[in-house]
């Protein structure tokens, strides 16, 4: 389908591609990975003949149609509606809309037999290529991405870049190239729309190479992997953890082979130094010598696994409440209701992460905590609570012409230049990359460089707005790292899975207006969501039985206490406890087999933490099978 051949490309002396291959065949669904800067999406823009490369050739096989979703897209701007932009696609089907138009409006003045013909055949052609549903099918995609139906018909200059985007990915898969290719897809969408893309792309039928960082994402589309480094593409047949337990497997066979050659190289060398004088022995050391010269060096392992060695502290120890809201209210209008008298807290050592479709007031509620949003209600900070606060439109307020240690000493003037340097070892800037200027850095740069500066803020309580935004997977890798390590409290704001489920203990989530809580990790929130998915659908299945044959009965006079709706609504109660008290069982357990190790019992303060965690699951169960049993007595009154 799609051939790189041997490219090369230089950006002055720098090799990005070096002799590197790929061949791209028909419903490839291929994941193109590796760390910022690497080239990934100059390899993309090399395919679409936006970049010209120094030796080797793109071939192309006939037929091939390409469709390329970049970052550039975000700068288009129109005053046609959204769906009048998605539906640009049908090129062919609008032609043909446009010609039965003007065959109609002739018609009505001059009927003759040859514009009926005409009229027959654009009609034909039309409905052949599903011109009928070219509207519908533009709706369905763009609402899969989504969007509500009432902002269809609304400008697309009056929507923000991540929105815009998403209107140009329904352009394109409405074009349905033959080749699609995926530049941080992820970058703009919310939770549901990522899922909705993971099953479009598994149905899709042709071929797709996509840039992400996102593992889970990569996970569930990616048939194949192909790695950017040392300038080569290097191919894993397989999705994302495929990838990771193969390379590992790669890695010890080149290890292996890096230090047998070395051995022999030593051996070889040592032998030509002892005899290189002797006269006997000329023609054996001439020998080594052109072997030495003509071997093929195998080149060691690049260790790309960065951990963090760091420890991220602070001084002072905030309350056991960290941060309580009460009876919030907050709108943008009557139409844009965010919360209505919320209710929620914040302890000590929470780790939580704040996740949900876009629109519903993650970012809102993450303002509101940080007291930069007015509300009505109560927002009441614990004591000695101190925070910081991380999101994209900070790394504006980097200073451009500071160095990237100069930044962090800005931040933190009382860690030394080698406990800064330390730090931002960890956050990948080695040696004299220290120096370089924040102006010549790129966007995952700047992130990096702005989330050290919140680590090292000594603050006690962090909110974190999208932080994985633009950063590779080791970055994201090394951020989880720092989380996993950091003692305090935080609420997080993402869309990456993988990332969440590393980091959170805490699940809050908005719906009818509240701001709701599960208190266990998002592999635990994923699987209780689940169940409450498959008995509303199970319950739904008992509610509508099948017809049977009517039979003739007596009539029974029956007087309900309780009406229909009532009784309904109860029934609904009752499916819910019964899931969340399974859940809350499920936890008690979980502490139960912690409380059963031994070795809990030498760490006081993480003994005292999971026993009033255990307490405080027994009350909440507890009062959940009270409610259950005070529902099924109403129930039984019906």
């Amino acid at each position: 389908m799609l051939t790189v051949n041997n490219i090369s490309y230089y950006i002055g002396s720098r090799a990005i591609y070096d002799n590197a291959s790929l061949h791209i065949k028909p419903k490839d669904k291929i994941g193109l990975i590796g760390m910022n800067g690497t080239g990934k999406s100059t390899l993309l823009h090399i395919i679409v003949g936006n970049y010209q490369v120094d030796s080797g050739k793109i071939e192309k096989a006939g037929g091939t149609t390409i469709g390329f979703l970049n970052q550039d897209l975000l700068s288009y701007l129109t005053e046609d509606s959204i769906l009048s932009v998605a539906m640009q696609a049908f090129e062919r089907e609008n032609e043909l809309q446009k010609q039965i138009d003007e065959v109609l409006n002739e018609m009505e003045t001059n009927y003759r037999d040859e514009l009926i013909d005409k009229l027959g055949h654009l009609q034909d052609e039309f409905e052949t290529l599903g011109g009928y549903t070219i509207q519908s099918r533009a709706e369905e995609i763009l609402e899969g991405l989504g969007f509500k139906t009432y902002e269809l018909e609304q400008p697309l200059q009056n929507f923000s870049g991540g929105w815009r985007m998403r209107v140009m990915l329904s352009k394109l898969l409405l074009q349905k190239p033959s080749l699609l290719l995926l530049d941080e897809p992820t970058n703009h969408l919310d939770l549901p729309s990522i899922q909705w893309i993971e099953k479009y792309i598994a149905n899709y039928e042709g071929a797709i190479v996509v840039v992400s960082h996102d593992r889970e994402f990569l996970n569930n589309v990616s048939t194949t992997i192909v790695e950017v480094s040392s300038a080569k593409l290097n191919v894993y047949s397989g999705n994302y953890d495929y990838y990771v337990e193969e390379k590992n497997l790669r890695n010890e066979i080149q290890k292996g082979a890096y230090e047998n050659q070395q051995s022999q190289i030593r051996q070889t060398e040592r032998f030509i130094e002892r005899f290189k004088a002797k006269a006997t022995k000329a023609r054996q050391v001439q020998s080594r010598v052109k072997a030495l010269d003509r071997l093929d060096i195998v080149d060691d392992v690049v260790s790309e696994a960065a951990k963090v060695h760091f420890k991220f502290k602070f001084g002072t120890q905030p309350g056991r409440n960290v941060l309580m809201l009460e009876d919030i209210n907050k709108d943008y209008g009557p139409e844009k209701v965010i919360l209505r008298n919320s209710s929620a807290t914040i302890e000590r050592g929470d780790k939580i992460a704040l996740i949900g479709a876009n629109g519903k007031g993650k970012s809102t509620v993450l303002r509101i905590i940080a007291d930069t949003e007015p509300i009505e209600g109560s927002r009441r900070t614990g004591h000695n609570v101190k925070f910081s606060f991380y999101a994209q439109h900070q790394l504006e307020s980097l200073r451009v012409d500071h160095e990237i240690l100069e930044e962090l000493k800005y931040a933190d003037s009382t860690k030394s230049e080698s406990e800064l340097r330390t730090i931002l070892g960890c956050f990948l800037f080695n040696g004299e990359e220290v120096f370089k200027k924040i102006k010549v850095l790129s966007g995952g740069e700047k992130s990096r460089v702005a989330l050290a500066k919140v680590l090292i803020s000594e603050a006690n309580f962090l909110l974190l707005d999208e932080p994985t935004n633009h950063l590779d997977i080791q970055s994201v890798n090394i951020l989880a790292q720092a989380l996993q390590q950091y003692e305090g409290t935080y609420v997080v704001v993402s869309h990456d899975r993988h990332f969440v489920s590393q980091i959170a203990n805490k699940i809050w989530y908005i719906e009818d207006q509240e701001i709701k809580e599960y208190m266990g990790s998002y592999d635990e929130f994923v699987w209780w969501q689940e169940e409450i998915r498959q008995n509303s659908a199970l319950a739904e299945q008992v509610a509508t039985p099948k017809s049977e044959p009517s039979k003739t009965l007596a009539p029974v006079a029956v007087k309900p206490k309780i009406s229909y709706n009532d009784s309904k609504k109860l029934q609904k109660e009752i499916d819910e406890i019964e899931i969340r008290i399974t859940a809350t069982e499920k936890l008690k357990e979980n502490i139960e087999a912690k409380l059963a190790d031994t070795g809990i019992y030498s760490d006081t303060a993480l003994l005292q933490k999971t026993n009033a965690e255990y307490e405080k699951i027994k009350t909440d169960l507890n009062a959940a099978n009270q409610r259950w049993e005070e529902l099924i007595m109403a129930m039984e009154g019906a």
